[in-house]
């Protein structure tokens, strides 16, 4: 078994090697949030308990909205709900509580993109959750600050508000699923390092709990029990793009565009048909949509409801066995640890068509160009077993066939367990060498 402290050392060696953008001054930014916010008089600020209660005594719908202070992502949305005029008549039909840190959520409610610095979930005030709201597009651009997949997502809340509870059955599958603990700072790999509470008479960012660490937290925990990291939790809240789907960032789910050949494509989807349901859930974001398929089967049918030309039409989208292994998971603050996990700590990406001809690589065969070998913690496995950066690795195991990055990642913590030191074939200039890839 994976000793658990080996585990809780790579999660911590992540606030070393991830590549998120955070502010210069991480303190300051955290307490100029609580003296702006704490007595606002439409956000209670850090406090989920009276959302709920305001919102079941006043039956409106109760608006969480989740964010990472330090972490630039987002910034530029997150300044928009605060400050944007044209989204205060919306608001105020709302209970609205702005939560920035994720020690003490319970999780069995909040379930979302923990890679996202800034989510939020819509609810009814007896818990029943009406949607997620979060966006890629607004966290890879900071500077972003439109708002009107927001605003889409807060009006289709209060359409489903307005039915409820007629509508309970239909929202069955927006709530969450059950989890091995009810807090983060349960988790083994979490617990007695945090408290509930922040520390404010001390380094008040040190004892946040950050949401992309509950997903660290979810992965280390099947780790160190020895057991392959489930695939919803390598390639979580998927995009429907693994589908073939382009859907139109400003809306709800329109489709924007359809790839030939696609499982979309072979369903009938066309450019503009616009998503109402997915699995039998309403939609109110494309977030809404990553929820569906994170909960989604392995293979088999997904169905769906589109409107086209202004008629509702049911639909059925065939998931292909191994859908999941499409998803782009490169650029999630959380696939720096399955990078300790599986590669020892190295970033790797394919070597394109054009490159292979020079060096006399075959299109169809694996070839992965070292980008980066991390040299501290766990993050160090794959330097100590020789490893370098600019070497192109062609073979894992019994694996030869062209992959990706996020590909392999998942394969490996899938089929492989830690301990395990798998043979790996690398070329480096014109030598063929061989080397043992590390499992953690």
């Amino acid at each position: 078994m994976q000793p658990l402290p080996l585990i809780a050392t790579l999660l911590a060696a992540l606030a070393v090697w991830a590549p998120a953008a955070t502010v210069k001054d991480r303190e300051g930014a955290v307490r100029g949030d609580k003296a702006r916010l704490e007595n606002d008089p439409r956000w209670n600020w850090n406090d989920i308990d009276s959302g709920f209660r305001l919102a079941k005594a006043t039956g409106k719908p109760l608006l969480v909205v989740l964010r990472c202070l330090p972490c630039m992502s987002c910034a530029g949305i997150d300044a928009s709900v605060l400050e944007e005029r044209e989204l205060a008549p919306l608001l105020d039909q709302f209970v609205c509580v702005r939560i920035i840190n994720a020690n003490a959520l319970d999780l069995s409610r909040f379930q979302f993109d923990y890679d996202l610095s800034f989510s939020a979930i819509l609810f009814n005030g007896d818990g029943t959750i009406y949607g997620r709201f979060g966006s890629w597009t607004h966290q890879k651009d900071p500077l972003n600050k439109t708002t009107a997949s927001f605003s889409k997502a807060l009006e289709a809340g209060l359409a489903i508000h307005k039915g409820y509870p007629a509508n309970r059955a239909v929202l069955s599958g927006k709530q969450g699923g059950p989890t091995p603990y009810q807090t983060p700072i349960e988790f083994p790999a979490l617990a007695g390092k945090y408290q509930s509470k922040l520390d404010w008479s001390g380094k008040v960012v040190a004892s946040c709990v950050h949401c992309h660490m509950i997903g660290d937290a979810f992965r280390a925990y099947h780790r160190s029990q020895n057991q392959p990291v489930p695939v919803e939790w390598i390639y979580p809240q998927p995009s429907i793009e693994t589908l073939g789907i382009t859907l139109a960032t400003d809306e709800i789910a329109k489709v924007e565009a359809v790839a030939d050949g696609s499982a979309a494509n072979a369903a009938g989807i066309q450019a503009g048909d616009i998503f109402t349901h997915l699995a039998g859930q309403p939609l109110v974001s494309i977030a809404d949509v990553s929820w569906a398929l994170h909960r989604s089967p392995d293979s088999g049918s997904l169905p769906a409801t589109i409107v086209r030309s202004g008629k509702e039409t049911a639909v059925t989208l065939d998931l292909p066995a191994g859908w999941r292994l499409k998803s782009d998971i490169g650029k999630r603050v959380g696939t720096w640890p399955m990078r300790a996990m599986a590669f020892g700590g190295m970033k790797m990406d394919d070597v394109p068509d054009e490159e292979r001809t020079t060096l006399g690589l075959d299109k169809s065969q694996m070839a992965m160009r070292v980008f980066h070998v991390g040299e501290y913690g766990p993050h160090s496995a794959a330097k100590k077993e020789g490893f370098k950066k600019d070497d192109i690795i062609i073979q894992v195991g019994d694996q030869k066939q062209r992959l990706t990055e996020s590909a392999l990642i998942g394969h490996l913590l899938q089929h492989h367990l830690p301990g395990e030191k798998i043979p790996a074939v690398v070329l480096r200039g014109q030598e063929r060498l061989e080397f043992k890839l590390p499992q953690q």
